[in-house]
Parts: structure tokens; C-alpha cells; sequence
């Protein structure tokens, strides 16, 4: 499982894995999760020719059985050799309600990897008050930092952001504060550090101790200080139309409208998918903080005349206002290019409700028939 906060580069961390782990000859599974459906990484992830299942309403903790079927699912469908599982950017205390569990019932089945916390560097200085800089409240900090006390390795990804002096810094904070960890660095975008860490992921198993000790409260009110959203849009021109530049001026548009409010933002990614495209042919654009650049992952290479945008916006705000911005952004910017019309067809936005695992430490604690749905009083 790689695990981390939003923007954390689990999605780039867990292609590059399925990647590695295909180039040794290993059939691979992976698992995305959100709270809503239609999410960008299972999109990146398929654009890979990965098997992968999406389990949405909820986290792994409290769809715990839909995590287990997603599993059988792959298994039936092409028999990985290993499954890779990305949770919800929100989501902690994945030890005691995810892989104990997992071991205790169905231990003959898996063997645990040991747990990866990925941490954007910047983000971890700034939480940690190593620079000054836009970050979280309180009590979204609680989730940021109890994801990474449950690790056995720590991974300060994106570790080219930084200087020499500046990772070490940030490392010898992460050493003291989470002791039982081994924080390694790694870049997944420019591919440095990897081979230590998915050396270690496929060599070791989950580190056996007592689970952390966890404030539900602390945690589900930091849940709800965040706003999610979830849309998808059709473009149609027409002529044709630059979606790589589109992408970027809408993110760009919703950036600087979400600044002057004041919100802080987590994650916020797009792909566009065109539809006279070949299949599986993706542009995409990710930005991880408020006062980052927007940055295009993939790039398509000819112009198109029309396709699906997936958003998917996280930020520590009402999610009514993440509506907004997004909704202004696709009537400044399309209007920026010729005979462009963006139809929004789908959105979800709410903050994500109080989180009730289905096990903790392997004793059930809530008995889930279909999962958990946003808002009803569990994640």
C-alpha cells in the first residue's frame, strides 16, 4: 500500500512500481480509492495499460469488504503476482483497519508489504515549521502527520524540490519525530531513488507492533475542513483547439480564484481524454499546492476537436466554492478559444463525513452493507 496526503505523488509512485514490477516478468494489480467516483488516477493508471479496479464512497478502512473484492476481482481477471493499493489522500490509521485485518483473515492469501508514506517535501517543511509558507489547520495537520506515524518507511518524495541541506533538515525532523521509520528520499518524476525503495517494498513485510493510538474526532473534524470535488466535462469545438494550453490556463484560472479567497489547496488534477484521439491517449495537469505552478503531466501532440476533462479538486474549503471556481474557470478560459464550449455533466462536492471502519486491529466495529457514503456520518 503507498499511502501519503493529497498531492503527495502516490499516483506517479505507484505507475513507476507497476512498471518496475512488469519489467521483472510480475503481473501487477492496482487499487485506486476515493470518495466519489470518477477519479483522474484510475484514468493515468488504465492510460498505462494497468489492470485496476476503483473503490469509491468511501476509504479502504470503511469499505473494507470492497477492498477484498476488488482484489478477487483482478485475481480472477488476470491473477496478479501483486497488488498495489493507493488510499484516499485523507485517509490514516490504515494499519489497524486495513493490513492487520488483512493478515488475521486472510493471511494465507497475503503477505503485507511494508507500509510507504509518501510526503511532499515543501508541504512537510512547512507543517513541521522547517519555512514559512501557505499549509493546513490544525487539525488537518493531525491527519497529515499520523499518516506518516504509522509508516515503516517514509519516503520524502519529490525530494529534487529541495537542496542538500534542506532534505537533510527535513529528514533528521522525520527520524526524530517517527523513530520506528526508515526514511529514504526519492524523486518519482526524474525516476531517482526508486530502486532502494521498491527493493525494500518487495524484500520486507509489514513491520508487527501495536497500532497508533488514534482521535477519531480530531480526525473526522479535520475530514470535514476539506472540500471535494469531483466533475467531468465534455469539450467540443468547433475546430480544433490546444488542450494541452487549455489545461493549464483553466488550472491557472481556478488557482489564482482559489488564492484570493484564501484557500489552501491540497490536490488538484485534470486529465482530457480526446475523443478523435488514439485510445488511451491522455493529457493531464497537477497542482499540489496554493502557491505551486500547474504543471502538465502528459501531453497530447495534436490539436483535438473535443473529449471528456476529469477534474478532481481537493482543497481545505467549502466545497461549494471549489464548485464555483471551477465553474468560472470553464467560462473564462473556453471563451479564450474559439468556438470551445465546456459542458459540465456530472460533479459531486461535499466534505468527507466522520470515518467508521468496518475492523480495527481485527475486531469488527461496523458491520458496511455497500459501503459508506459521503456525508452519512462515516468516510
Amino acid at each position: 500500500m503507498i499511502g501519503g496526503f493529497l498531492g503527495a505523488g502516490k499516483t506517479t509512485t505507484v505507475g513507476r512500481l507497476a512498471r518496475y514490477l512488469s519489467n521483472q516478468g510480475l503481473k501487477v494489480g492496482l487499487i485506486t480509492n476515493d470518495q466519489a467516483g470518477g477519479l483522474v488516477d484510475t484514468k493515468l493508471l488504465r492510460g498505462q495499460g494497468f489492470a485496476t479496479e476503483e473503490i469509491a464512497g468511501g476509504c479502504f478502512c470503511c469499505r473494507f469488504n470492497t477492498l477484498v473484492d476488488a482484489a478477487a476481482r483482478l485475481n480472477d481477471a488476470t491473477k496478479p503476482d501483486v497488488f498495489i493499493a493507493e488510499p484516499v489522500g485523507s485517509c490514516t490509521d490504515l494499519v489497524a483497519t486495513v493490513t492487520y485485518p488483512l493478515r488475521r483473515m486472510y493471511g494465507d492469501a497475503f503477505t503485507i508489504a511494508p507500509l510507504a508514506v509518501l510526503v511532499d517535501p515543501v508541504r512537510a517543511r512547512r507543517v513541521f515549521g522547517l519555512e514559512e509558507g501557505g499549509t493546513f489547520s490544525s487539525k488537518v495537520a493531525y491527519i497529515f502527520k499520523k499518516q506518516i506515524e504509522e509508516a515503516d518507511l517514509i519516503v520524502i518524495s519529490k525530494s529534487d524540490l529541495l537542496d542538500d541541506a534542506q532534505r537533510e533538515e527535513l529528514r533528521a525532523v522525520l527520524q526524530k519525530e517517527f523513530p520506528l521509520a526508515q526514511v529514504v528520499a526519492a524523486s518519482p518524476r526524474q525516476e531517482s531513488g526508486l530502486d532502494e525503495l521498491f527493493a525494500t517494498l518487495m524484500s520486507g513485510e509489514q513491520a508487527r507492533r501495536n497500532p497508533m493510538a488514534v482521535d477519531y474526532e480530531v480526525y473526522a473534524e479535520g475530514e470535514a475542513l476539506l472540500g471535494w470535488l469531483n466533475a467531468t466535462v465534455t469539450l467540443s469545438c468547433d475546430d480544433e483547439f490546444e488542450a494541452n494550453d487549455f489545461l493549464k490556463k483553466l488550472a491557472a484560472h481556478v488557482q489564482a480564484e482559489l488564492q484570493r479567497q484564501g484557500v489552501e489547496i491540497a490536490h488538484f488534477k485534470m486529465t482530457f481524454s480526446p475523443d478523435d484521439g488514439i485510445a488511451g491517449e491522455l493529457a493531464s495537469v497537477n497542482l499540489v499546492r496554493s502557491d505551486y505552478i500547474p504543471e502538465l503531466g502528459m501531453e497530447l501532440d495534436e490539436p483535438s476537436t473535443g473529449g471528456q476533462l476529469i477534474v478532481n479538486l481537493r482543497a481545505e474549503a467549502e466545497p461549494a466554492a471549489l464548485v464555483e471556481a471551477v465553474k468560472a474557470g470553464l467560462e473564462a478560459v473556453s471563451a479564450g478559444f474559439f468556438g470551445l464550449r465546456a459542458t459540465l455533466d456530472h460533479e459531486e462536492h461535499f466534505c468527507p463525513g466522520k470515518p467508521v471502519p468496518t475492523y480495527r486491529d481485527g475486531e469488527l466495529v461496523m458491520e458496511t452493507k455497500g459501503g459508506c457514503q459521503p456525508g452519512s456520518g462515516c468516510c
